[in-house]
């Protein structure tokens, strides 16, 4: 049997482009595509997977995150794609996670026993289980702090322009205030060529 293996990477797609990973899988063996984008543009992109033959066997369009568990129905080279050819001018972070394979049994001997578990083997497999589960909490936990960083500091950086916008406007309007009082309160004096004795 094939142990569980995986590949997890985060990595930048810039606009109008597209990027492909390929992995060599034999037939029966199952996988699980995860991604989710952490920062850019609306958080969107577009995903598809093929098979060896060039059939799609995933496609979804303007997805924030998506999971999609197959099993392979022939051996040969699978792609995943990310594109974000549907963005003229903002580039994304995405982040990926394909695992390959079945999970080996926590136990020995797991798939061949006929007894019933103890209660210290039952308690492992819950452990375990729940284990699995903290680990897929803090990937996704870890992904919305990324995402809402990313998020919080595109909003600051806004806040510092409206800002520095706002005291220009500012001054400049009471420079103007100023000059329009000061001409109100302004004597003026008659010409030089007037008669006087």
């Amino acid at each position: 049997a094939l142990r569980a293996a995986g590949t997890e990477l985060t990595f930048e797609l810039p606009d109008s482009a597209r990027q492909c990973f390929h992995q060599e899988l034999e037939r029966g063996t199952k996988f699980t595509l995860d991604y989710q984008v952490i920062s850019g543009g609306h958080y969107d992109v577009d995903c598809y997977v093929e098979d060896p033959n060039g059939r799609t066997l995933y496609k979804e369009a303007k997805k924030q995150y998506d999971s999609f568990p197959h099993r392979t129905e022939l051996q040969g080279v699978y792609t995943f794609c990310f594109s974000n050819e549907f963005s003229t001018f903002s580039h994304k972070t995405v982040y990926f996670d394909f695992q390959v394979g079945d999970e080996p049994p926590i136990l020995p001997d797991m798939t061949n026993r006929v007894t019933a578990l103890t209660q210290m083997e039952s308690a492992c497999l819950t452990i375990h289980e729940a284990l699995n589960a903290v680990i897929d909490s803090q990937t996704h936990y870890r992904l919305r702090e990324a995402q809402d960083r990313s998020r919080a500091e595109d909003l600051n950086s806004r806040v510092t322009y409206w800002s520095v916008g706002e005291t220009f406007i500012l001054f400049v309007v009471s420079i103007g205030q100023v000059m329009l009082l000061k001409s109100f309160f302004t004597e003026r004096r008659p010409g030089s060529g007037a008669a006087g004795t």
